[in-house]
């Protein structure tokens, strides 16, 4: 042994320096060794805008619990760490900094604020690298990569080009969903829909040449009035038929326009007048391309009106709103306002109104590219979902897809590889600059941080067109898993998914793992606006990162959100401190024993023993071993926690270290030895399970078992260990269990030695008592201070059903007749429903058809069981009514 195990279980103190130590021995780092099967997960990669959260928490936990798992089966494992430069976020965190300085961006130009927001980057990319070493995560760092670095922006150029060249990326004058704050487009899915407050305002749109009749047009935006090109009605509508051909003017400009018949207005819909303006409503544009009508854009790109608004030109969008109210409230030309609440999409990042915007703006054409993820997933190549409902999202999101605006108006992220003529506006997409770059302006436009992104899950593999000796990617590519919230699969899963089939020729990824996110206790999403946040690195100084996974991971299926809970990660601590405490008795306990003893060996010591207890552990270590793989490979951390906190909690600390003693302080040196070299075994397969969800503590409790270096050099082996000791769990268990209720009933003290009476009138059991009574003895004297015999006792007892038998005591020392009368009572009463359903089964013909042979015969075999317990029950009833 090294060193015994502290008193008390200190998480801080243990998790202090164990990253270090797995780092500084390399066992993170892929081997790329041939005779062991790769297993390789690249991680989300975290914005380097600031903090872990508690999502990231959760996902990278789920993905550290796969790669120990993995290792420990003997896999080659590759956990792919690196970040994303999120480039909108990213850029409006440091012109949020610059501004409190007193500077703006453009007071630095495009080089030296790029220069600024790298330094941003390497300051946070330092604190999350130090939140991944607090949570434990097993990264190969020598792999690290980073969504705008050199190489990666080599590789984007190639994509966009290659991709341009091909026709899916085309450039175009559109309507976008446009953020005014950060003054660039976003993409449909980086809009958030909120349902608020507002108005529908009514206007008088008078009839050209007729100051008596006017059109009744109700909008939502007042301001966008001033980029009218036409009036809009249906062709079958009778109201409105005399109107079409003629003109009607514009209240808020005097200018004329017409009145056109159009069936996308419905007759039934409000007035049944439509106002259209195609450079600010994607429908109203698609009437301006159907009618060849002119796109008026009235708005500046920061959401202040243009000089088309003559004296409200520079004013923001919503105090035009109410000052174009006031204004043709006075001219007559305002009816009504009407309170609605609607849905608006807000700007994923900086929470600004989205305006439809008509804009040039690069796009990617997604029919194609569609329709190949449609087809894997049809396949019987198809990327398998965990849970498999979520592949219907994925395909419903792809059958509806719009085109993707890739472009962005910002100077953080990838610059686009165009170029413009400065004489003939000539275009130029390339790898490289024009020749004569002097004549040649680049676009200023960046890519969506989605863009590069999409490429995470081969890029990260050092991936190159036509690369035949990468290694690493013909290695470990396709990736085994990917672990991600469900709110991201359209903003990047799906874009991997057709990135990769495009540039690839193969899928991503073989699973995709969603879960769901973190929500305060009272089921709320975390957000700053409620403060209602939790800083994951908090909570792991206050209960250790070991209680943190340990919650996170055992909480929630795959798939589902879930609540955190302070009260759950402290009795995910009260946990660990169970685990320790058991720990430190048994390594008190094996003195020169070697707890690893080779599995065969051990097994054959315990098939001569007598040891029951022994045999028990070990069977149940088995059973909880198959629940656990079986688990794990599912996904089902949920699951698989549950079978290892069970057998921990019920079945090694609370039973088998007590029964342990029982042969610990036998005569028998055989015994005592081999109870001993179970306890270290069991130990060692304990925290070999515990190890994914637990890493530091099962770290720290291995290294004292003076082993391997790391517990990372073991490998899970599932023990086949199938003892014949029927009657164990059922006599031994049960009756100590019995024991301990019947005490603690009767309020017995611990102190009073008890000795009971086996009463096996018909037992199953009686042979293992008669054989393994001394044994059974040595059990109960150390667990309950209690004995048992064989003797009949003809005086009136208590007695306590266990399985098919009862144990009787005198009554001579305390007599409660009534208590035991209601308990046996409350037994006759669940034996005759017990009855009655297995007589109505055993008389379904239906069921004696079609059900498995093997289950009938079981249902009758524990027919005949509840017949013959009922029958001890009535005859201990009469006995007592004497």
């Amino acid at each position: 042994m090294k060193k015994e195990l502290a008193k008390k279980y200190d998480h801080l103190d243990i998790e202090n320096e164990k990253y270090d130590f797995w780092i500084d021995n390399h066992y993170f780092e892929a081997q790329m060794d041939e005779n062991k099967q790769p297993y390789a997960i690249v991680i989300p990669p975290p914005n380097v805008t600031g903090k872990l959260h508690l999502g990231h928490a959760w996902d990278y936990s789920i993905q550290d619990a796969l790669i120990r798992y993995k290792k420990l089966n003997g896999f080659d494992t590759l956990l792919v760490p690196g970040m994303d430069h999120a480039g909108i976020a990213t850029q409006a965190k440091v012109e949020q900094r610059l501004r409190e300085q007193g500077i703006s961006r453009w007071d630095l130009g495009r080089e030296a604020f790029i220069d600024k927001v790298w330094e941003w980057k390497e300051e946070y990319a330092s604190t999350i690298r130090q939140q991944w070493k607090k949570l434990g995560i097993g990264l190969d760092y020598s792999k690290e990569k980073f969504t705008y670095s050199p190489e990666m922006n080599e590789l984007v150029n190639f994509v966009f080009t290659k991709m341009y060249d091909k026709g899916l990326i085309y450039k175009s004058k559109r309507i976008v969903n446009w953020d005014p704050q950060q003054k660039t487009a976003i993409s449909n899915i980086e809009v958030i829909y909120k349902e608020t407050k507002g108005a529908m305002y009514y206007f008088k749109y008078m009839l050209e040449n007729d100051s008596n009749n006017f059109l009744t047009i109700a909008t939502t935006r007042p301001e966008t009035m001033f980029g009218d090109v036409c009036v809009v009605v249906n062709p079958k509508d009778k109201r409105y038929q005399k109107y079409i051909g003629l003109n009607v003017i514009n209240p808020v400009n005097g200018q004329a326009i017409p009145v056109i018949g159009d069936d996308y207005v419905e007759i039934d819909f409000g007035t049944g007048v439509m106002k259209c303006t195609p450079a600010h409503d994607p429908n109203d544009y698609i009437i301006g391309e159907k009618y060849g009508l002119e796109k008026v854009n009235c708005m500046n790109p920061d959401g202040t009106l243009n000089e088309l608004a003559y004296e409200f030109n520079g004013l923001d969008r919503f105090e035009v709103r109410k000052q174009l109210v006031e204004k043709l409230t006075q001219l007559d030309l305002f009816i009504k306002s009407e309170e609605v609440l609607h849905q608006v999409g807000y700007s994923e990042r900086s929470n600004a109104i989205v305006e439809p915007y008509l804009s040039e703006q690069w796009f990617v054409k997604m029919d194609e590219l569609a329709q190949q993820v449609l087809d894997l997933q049809a396949s019987d190549n198809q990327i398998r979902f965990y849970p498999k409902r979520f592949n219907e999202v994925l395909t419903r999101w792809m059958e509806n897809i719009n085109d993707w605006t890739i472009s962005r108006q910002l100077w953080w992220g990838h610059q686009i590889p165009a170029w413009y003529h400065n004489q003939t506006q000539e275009l130029y997409v390339g790898l490289n600059p024009p020749n004569d770059i002097e004549n040649w302006t680049r676009d200023e436009d960046v890519l969506d941080t989605w863009f590069s992104s999409a490429l995470w899950a081969f890029s990260t593999l050092n991936w190159r067109e036509g690369q035949l000796d990468n290694q690493l990617f013909n290695r470990y590519f396709p990736i085994d898993c990917m672990v991600t919230g469900y709110d991201i699969i359209f903003f990047w899963v799906a874009r991997m998914i057709f990135q990769s089939l495009e540039f690839t020729k193969e899928k991503p990824f073989k699973d995709v793992l969603i879960h769901g996110l973190i929500r305060d206790e009272e089921g709320r999403k975390m957000s700053k606006s409620l403060g209602n946040g939790v800083d994951p690195m908090d909570v792991i100084d206050q209960y250790g990162s070991d209680s943190l996974r340990h919650f996170l991971l055992t909480n929630s299926s795959p798939g589902q959100d879930i609540r955190f809970s302070e009260e759950k990660i402290r009795s995910s601590w009260n946990f660990i401190n169970k685990i320790w405490n058991a720990s430190r008795f048994v390594m008190m306990n094996l003195d020169e024993v070697i707890a690893n003893q080779e599995f065969e060996k051990l097994k054959s010591v315990i098939n001569d023993s007598t040891n029951l207890s022994d045999k028990w552990i070990l069977n149940s270590l088995s059973k909880t071993q198959k629940q656990y793989f079986e688990a794990m490979e599912k996904y089902e951390f949920t699951i698989a926690g549950k079978v290892l906190y069970n057998f921990i909690w019920d079945d090694y600390c609370s039973l088998y270290l007590e029964l342990s003693k029982a042969q610990l302080n036998s005569q028998d040196q055989n015994a005592i030895i081999l109870t001993k070299a179970t306890l270290g075994f069991v130990l060692k397969e304990i925290l070999i399970m515990l190890h994914p969800l637990m890493p530091f503590v099962s770290e720290e409790i291995y290294q004292q078992l003076d082993l391997h270096t790391s517990i990372l050099e073991e490998e899970f082996k599932i023990s086949q260990f199938d003892f014949a000791i029927e009657g164990f769990e059922q006599v031994i268990v049960e009756a100590i269990a019995k024991i301990r209720e019947f005490r603690a009933n009767q309020d017995i003290k611990n102190s009073t030695q008890l000795e009971f009476s086996l009463n096996l009138k018909e037992s199953n059991y009686k042979n293992f008592v008669e054989l393994n009574l001394e044994a059974i003895n040595n059990y109960l004297k150390t667990l309950t201070n209690a004995t048992v015999n064989l003797s009949q006792l003809d005086e009136e007892v208590t007695s306590l059903q266990v399985s098919d038998f009862f144990l009787e005591i005198l009554n001579s020392t305390f007599i409660d007749v009534e208590k035991q009368l209601k308990e046996l009572e409350e037994s006759k009463n669940k034996l005759e429903q017990e009855i009655l359903r297995s007589k109505k089964m055993l008389s379904n013909q239906n069921f004696i058809a079609k059900a498995d042979p093997q289950k009938v015969e079981a249902e009758k075999q524990k027919a005949q069981e509840y017949e013959k317990q009922y029958q001890l029950v009535i005859d201990k009833i009469a006995n007592l009514k004497k």
